[in-house]
């Protein structure tokens, strides 16, 4: 496609205000240092969230993290700590953090269109005293990422609205193939169909804190 027809491109801030104009100051002004009590009781009430991090060289990862509310950790003010649970054993997040400290997360809420966004500095922690307090069906987390606050602040709903991500009327998940047919065409070509979604299926739920 890019032959097709040349790609303008914007390559500097200026060009872009002059395209989308400079923000309302409430919107400019919005970030904060710390977690205002209304952002900490949102992360306590959480179920979901979405880490972003990059390693040295600035290449990114973007990470979803799911888990009883209440698992992301409000130390503080200014810190929060989240588990890090059993997975496919990569660890990206946690590598890239290794290299490079920034970090930042998306912090949903089901049914809420508006969502927290908080960026500072992370950490990988491997004992402290509040890896107990992160305990899930028995599973105690080997490792927490602590984040150091530097901006935080609410975004608007305008994304969820224009998707209705929230609107059941709008899902049709069979639409697509099934997480077997995925990885047996993409991750795990040597097994059969049947028995990956014997893996996938009902019982996939009871294995996940295993």
């Amino acid at each position: 496609m890019r032959g097709v027809q040349p790609w303008t491109e914007v390559t500097d801030g200026a060009e872009l205000a002059r395209l989308l104009g400079e923000p309302l100051p409430a919107a400019r002004d919005k970030p904060r240092a710390t977690l205002h009590p209304y952002a900490a009781e949102w992360v306590r009430r959480s179920p979901f969230l979405l880490l972003a991090t990059a390693d040295a060289a600035g290449r990114c990862d973007v990470s979803p993290r799911g888990d009883p509310p209440g698992s992301v950790l409000v130390l503080d003010e200014r810190t929060l700590a989240l588990p890090e649970r059993p997975g496919n054993r990569r660890a990206d997040s946690l590598r890239n953090v290794l290299e490079n400290p920034r970090a930042a997360l998306l912090v949903l809420v089901p049914g809420r269109g508006d969502t927290l966004r908080v960026a500072g500095r992370a950490r990988v922690v491997r004992e402290a005293p509040f890896l107990d307090a992160m305990v899930v069906r028995g599973h105690r987390p080997p490792l927490a990422l602590v984040l150091e606050v530097e901006e935080v602040f609410f975004h608007c709903s305008k994304a969820f609205l224009r998707s209705s991500l929230w609107d059941p009327a709008t899902w049709d998940p069979g639409a697509l193939p099934s997480r077997a047919r995925i990885a047996q065409a993409l991750e795990r070509p040597g097994e059969s169909l049947e028995e990956l979604e014997r893996y996938y299926g009902p019982s996939y739920g009871d294995r996940i804190y295993g």
